[in-house]
């Protein structure tokens, strides 16, 4: 009788200590929710945020629900959507594409740098390559065109689970109706010099109007929960084939935009592959860190809109957000042996 005695009080202090640590744990993650809803009000942007230690599943949400403008963030699901495609046999990375001068969109330094003459082609992998690493939009309009266009880029999130990710245009006219011009011409009259022309023509007070427009549009929005839970799945290879998901990690890892964002305050050295966004008072990046010490890795959304003040200051947030994640994650999974 003693010793079931003793059997019985030992099951109900190990079932105690597992309550209390995961008390403590749910009060840690609340804790680092206030920090981070705290570094949001370090700018004049509404900022949504959303943290999830992979191989633990615990999560962080501070406005994570809310529809924020991707800006160059779509070109993420583009690229889930063309992998798509390349696993299903409907696509091949080899495939070689001819730029046009109709092609040559705003936002396009290197490709447009290689369009000398007329007669270009590139490979749908180097495009791809163009699109996440320096956020060529010529390149991701060329590449989008290739996945079957916004409307079949949409359709594929949703299939996934992904219902607060949507794509509506090419890089071309979202930009045209971010910088509020009405009339945009025929495709066939387009050329890389047409854009500057018609974005200087139109007045400051109706480009301000209409970027007012598109932040409170959902047109071309995404939720940071939704896009954390992208980003946990893509590393997961529950999204894409083996090779197909080696592509793309490998690609955003070579990503060399947007030093000052996530990866602005981590530890040197610290690897992150990510995708960020800049458009009109919107500063976003997201991504996958890998956290020290062996402590597993965390994908983290950070999304702005609405800033009036210089691109630098969202920037700030977003770094500092992103070392106060790192930081507890790490410290968190390091002190307990392994991740939760």
């Amino acid at each position: 009788m003693r010793r079931v005695l003793i059997v019985l009080l030992a099951g109900v202090a190990l079932l105690l200590a597992g309550v209390a640590s995961a008390f403590a744990a749910d009060n840690g993650l609340a804790r680092l929710e206030q920090q981070v809803a705290y570094l949001a009000r370090t700018t004049d942007a509404a900022v949504g945020v959303s943290a999830t230690h992979i191989e633990s599943g615990r999560t962080v949400s501070v406005r994570g629900a809310e529809a924020f403008p991707m800006a160059s963030a779509f070109k993420l699901p583009v690229a889930v959507q063309t992998l798509s495609l390349v696993d299903e046999g409907k696509l091949s990375l080899d495939r070689m594409i001819t730029v046009a001068p109709a092609d040559m969109h705003p936002g396009s330094g290197d490709l447009s740098d290689l369009m000398f003459h007329p007669g270009l082609a590139m490979s749908l992998e180097n495009l791809m390559e163009l699109m996440l690493t320096i956020s060529d939009n010529s390149a991701a309009d060329l590449v989008l065109r290739e996945a079957g266009g916004p409307a079949a880029v949409t359709a594929r999130m949703k299939e996934l689970g992904f219902h607060a990710i949507r794509v509506d245009r090419p890089t071309v006219l979202l930009l045209a109706a971010w910088q509020g011009v009405k009339a945009v011409p025929p495709e066939s009259e387009w050329n890389r010099d047409i854009w500057d022309k018609l974005f200087d023509a139109v007045p400051e007070a109706e480009h301000l109007r209409a970027r007012r427009a598109e932040t409170a549009s959902l047109r071309d929005t995404a939720t940071a929960d939704e896009m954390t839970r992208l980003l946990v799945r893509l590393w997961k290879r529950e999204l894409l084939s083996a090779r197909s998901t080696e592509e793309l990690i490998g690609m955003l890892d070579r990503v060399r935009s947007g030093k000052g964002r996530l990866k602005g305050m981590l530890p040197q050295g610290t690897q992150v592959g990510h995708k960020t966004g800049s458009l009109g008072g919107v500063v976003n990046d997201a991504g996958i860190v890998t956290l020290a010490n062996g402590a597993g890795h965390v994908a983290i959304t950070v999304f702005t809109k609405g800033s009036g003040r210089p691109e630098e200051v969202s920037e700030k947030a977003i770094a500092e957000i992103a070392r106060t994640v790192y930081d507890y994650f790490t410290l968190n999974v390091a002190e307990t042996g392994g991740a939760r």
